[in-house]
């Protein structure tokens, strides 16, 4: 009896010093400075100017525009309508080729920022020949060609099933003149962290654009869907889902343009069933990746 006695008080007394320890615990952890959040991590914003123009801020802070087609765009921002210096100091300028509705206000935007534009060999040379666009602010590259000019930024040309035809007025009648301006583009651009975009520009459909999607390995397809002078929303939907496959899309190049009646609720019919996520934006929204 005297032995289970003590192992019974050795017990009690084991469990009030439990007890205390937890005790101190519970109240350290109450008073303890609650854990810091986690630090947002940062975002690739991309804004669309309307038809095939897009504003991109990457992860490092540069500004990448793409087909800016502002002044005379129906449906581009009003703010960058009104003054062309509001869409920011631009460190990277491409152009997919030379209809107005892509080169739109580029040579203007280079001049302002004193940055070149980035495109077609023989639409760039043109344009510096026929005076629109200062002979340091072109650079010419043509399809498969790679260039880097930023860090961390990597552009490589690609093909596009497209026309291209610059329309200049003439120095001396003030009429405007047909010049020959190239072949289309499009653009692989992939940026700081190896997020990839594949801005295709104007195209039909088009076998390579499985091989484009093969080697390259696009995150984000930005593709047009308007018809007449580009796919057809079927014809897009049919290239990302037999061929392309990225994990996400953005339909551009319709709303814009009467020869363009191609529609967001054609292409999402013909996309049902597949698991791309479609990012429908309007003029002038910003998303972020």
């Amino acid at each position: 009896m005297k032995i289970t006695h003590r192992f019974k008080l050795s017990f009690a007394a084991v469990a009030m010093t439990s007890l205390a320890v937890l005790s101190i615990n519970n109240a350290q952890a109450q008073t303890a400075a609650p854990a810091a959040a986690p630090a947002a991590k940062p975002k690739v914003e991309m804004q669309w100017l309307g038809q095939a123009g897009f504003r991109i801020m990457t992860l490092g802070g540069k500004l990448i525009v793409i087909d800016p087609w502002i002044k005379s765009g129906p449906k581009a921002p009003a703010n960058y309508k009104a003054d062309l210096a509001s869409v920011g100091k631009i460190d990277l300028l491409l152009v997919t080729h030379a209809h107005v509705d892509h080169l739109g206000d580029a040579p203007e935007l280079a001049k302002i920022n004193n940055t070149k534009l980035y495109g077609p060999a023989d639409m760039v040379t043109p344009l510096i020949l026929l005076g629109a666009l200062p002979a340091e602010l072109g650079h010419r590259f043509n399809k498969t060609g790679a260039v880097k000019p930023l860090p961390g930024i990597k552009v490589t040309a690609v093909q596009a099933e497209h026309s291209s035809l610059l329309v200049l007025p003439n120095p001396t009648t003030n009429k405007p003149e047909p010049h020959p301006a190239g072949e289309a583009m499009g653009y692989i651009i992939e940026l700081e962290n190896g997020f990839k975009i594949w801005h295709m520009g104007d195209t039909g459909l088009f076998g390579d654009m499985k091989f484009i999607a093969d080697h390259y390995k696009p995150d984000l397809v930005m593709i047009p869907i308007g018809g007449n002078f580009t796919m057809a929303p079927e014809d897009a939907a049919y290239a990302l889902k037999t061929w392309i496959k990225p994990k996400a899309v953005i339909p551009m190049h319709y709303n814009s343009n009467p020869l363009t009646p191609g529609t967001l609720a054609e292409f999402n019919a013909a996309m049902k069933g597949s698991p791309i996520k479609i990012v429908p934006m309007t003029e002038g929204q910003t998303v972020s990746f």
